[in-house]
């Protein structure tokens, strides 16, 4: 992992936006793109001992996976992942570019649903940025 690769206010949007819809559930944010990581905040509880790597490079590739895999479905396009854990949860959301990783505590299917359209927001405003 490389230093900074988004802008301070881009990622101070992404943990206020995770916050504020989390509050003390959320445990951690990652924000990655294809070649690269950084993890935007850790709660104080938690060990930083994680291997992000390996973790954010599978969640990439889960992303397209599942992405091409149902771009066909009659559910209608795809638009996150939640997935459990023993000690907690994991949101992604993602897109082309670029995606956010939150793991969490257990919360209502509606409170990921509100987070996971908030983060698409801000990396769709972020993508329209690039262009």
């Amino acid at each position: 992992m490389s230093g900074r690769i988004l802008s301070d206010e881009l990622s101070d949007e992404i943990v206020t936006t995770a916050r504020t819809a989390t509050g003390d559930s959320l445990r951690s944010v990652t924000y990655f793109t294809r070649s690269d990581f950084e993890q935007l905040y850790l709660r104080e509880d938690l060990e930083r001992d994680a291997d992000l790597n390996e973790f954010v490079g599978h969640e990439w590739r889960g992303y397209k996976d599942t992405n091409n895999a149902y771009q066909e479905s009659e559910l209608g396009d795809y638009e996150f992942t939640i997935r459990a854990f023993e000690n907690g949860y994991l949101l992604r959301v993602a897109t082309d570019r670029a995606g956010v990783l939150l793991t969490t505590d257990g919360m209502t299917i509606q409170t990921y649903d509100d987070v996971a359209e908030a983060l698409e927001r801000l990396l769709a405003e972020e993508s329209d940025d690039e262009e």
